[in-house]
């Protein structure tokens, strides 16, 4: 009785620690059950709440490692390959940011595809399903705001050029709408001054070829392509450019393809300007056995903005969001660092795992965070320096943690699962404090992040998901 009785007495005492240090303000900590951060037996969609003025078509989908898929794939990756390819992930943004890298109709204003939280290529974590040629082939994409040209595996592809995946590969012969780009045209040279190839094929050389190799060295190559894309039932783009892939490499993680939400002008989000507004938004699922969505033209037919605090976006990037965050409150205080910890900005990135933070302001978090969770024993980690051992407490009490951006945007993390993956702190440290951080897709969890490229700003809303 007294071994089940100590690990609360601890909390007690070290809570009312807490509370006292901070005059009072035990608001400023939340004790959740440590199975909150378990996936769900069942499929559940109930959790998604679109704005009831944004117009918003939604469609449910489901996660490919959860409960909501029929066919489950077989290589999972765990958490810490996940961190691996988060951290390649992460020196091929720094490598091209220090480099300096940079036709449709419809009745809506507004479209969403639900998202789903899974594997990587590349340390990719969410998949949307939508609809390629005619008759329409479902696909399961990447979804990535660190890309810009979408592309998909298609036949003539064999097992030596292309990795196994669940659904048939797009075949371009079987739709009525496929047609290659030809060479010696605008959307091939721009293709080539972007850095994704646009080279002439063989065989004539009237189409247009691509390439793409990401940070955890795969690759893909191909035919740039024209086709029709449907997002949604009954709402089809005509002529979106994506690359026909004929020939992989590297440590793929066996989805269709993926879909590419950069600023450059081959994303989809660009490829769509004139009809949604440069605009879109997402909402990532706290758990893999739950639905979050992605939507596009998110800023058309009278979105509620009052619901969303804004910051504004930094110098432009090609393919990048910026913005600049300005203070991390942990457990309803600020912790202590000048704003010059935070020069470098942050990159809003779906496709990296944890928050890479700058090295001051990373330090500071860390003392902080560890003295409002002393009461569990840290563990070692080879990727995470913050992870503590949890077994035998059926709760934990977790300080909040609140990120504030410039303009007072300010967002407060989900409870426990915007905060800790895999019982580890979900930030690590990225480099200098004048280089960008990376604000990862655990902590965007449960909020909608609104992308508002015409207005020059990025919006976040509570509880979307």
């Amino acid at each position: 009785m007294a071994s089940l009785l100590l690990p609360l007495l601890v909390c007690v005492i070290l809570c009312t620690y807490y509370s006292l240090a901070h005059g009072g303000k035990e608001h400023g900590f939340v004790a959740v059950p440590t199975t909150a951060s378990e996936p769900e037996a069942v499929c559940s969609t109930s959790r998604v709440r679109l704005d009831p003025e944004s117009n918003t078509v939604f469609v449910p989908l489901v996660h490919l490692h959860g409960p909501c898929v029929a066919t489950q794939s077989s290589d999972k990756p765990s958490f810490s390959e996940r961190l691996r390819r988060s951290r390649a992930r992460l020196k091929y943004i720094m490598s091209r940011v220090s480099k300096g890298m940079e036709g449709t109709t419809r009745d809506d204003a507004s479209v969403s595809i639900p998202t789903h939280l899974g594997g990587s290529v590349d340390s990719l974590e969410y998949v949307v399903t939508v609809g390629l040629g005619t008759p329409a082939v479902s696909q399961v994409l990447l979804m990535d705001t660190g890309s810009d040209l979408s592309w998909v595996q298609c036949k003539p592809c064999n097992s030596t050029t292309c990795y196994p995946q669940n659904d048939p590969l797009f075949d371009p012969s079987k739709s009525s709408t496929y047609a290659p780009v030809p060479c010696n045209t605008d959307a091939c040279r721009n293709l080539t001054g972007n850095g994704y190839g646009g080279n002439c094929t063989s065989g004539g050389g009237a189409q247009c070829g691509f390439a793409i190799t990401y940070g955890d060295g795969s690759q893909t190559t191909g035919v740039y392509s024209n086709e029709a894309l449907t997002l949604a039932p009954g709402v089809a783009v005509k002529d979106f450019h994506f690359g026909c892939g004929h020939d992989q490499g590297g440590n793929n993680d066996k989805y269709d393809g993926l879909l590419s939400l950069g600023g450059a002008p081959e994303s989809l989000v660009m490829q769509m300007s004139s009809v949604y507004g440069g605009a879109f938004s997402y909402c990532l699922p706290a758990l893999n056995s739950q639905a979050g969505f992605l939507a596009l033209g998110a800023t058309s037919g009278g979105v509620n903005a009052s619901s969303f605090v804004f910051t504004p976006m930094m110098q432009e990037q090609k393919t990048y969001y910026l913005v600049n965050m300005t203070r991390i409150t942990v457990g309803g205080e600020s912790i202590d660092v000048p704003q010059s910890a935070f020069s470098g900005g942050m990159i809003i990135d779906s496709g990296t795992v944890v928050t890479q933070l700058q090295h001051t302001a990373y330090s500071a978090l860390k003392v902080v965070f560890r003295k409002a969770m002393a009461a569990y024993p840290l563990v070692p980690n080879g990727e995470l320096d913050t992870c503590y051992n949890f077994t035998g407490y059926s709760s934990v009490t977790v300080p909040r943690v609140a990120l504030t951006f410039s303009g007072g945007a300010t967002i407060d993390l989900d409870i426990p699962n915007g905060i800790l993956s895999d019982d580890c702190l979900a930030f690590r440290e990225s480099g200098p404090d004048d280089q960008p951080g990376i604000l990862g897709n655990v902590n965007q969890r449960t909020l909608e992040v609104l992308y508002d490229v015409g207005r020059g700003r990025v919006g976040f809303r509570a509880a979307a998901c």
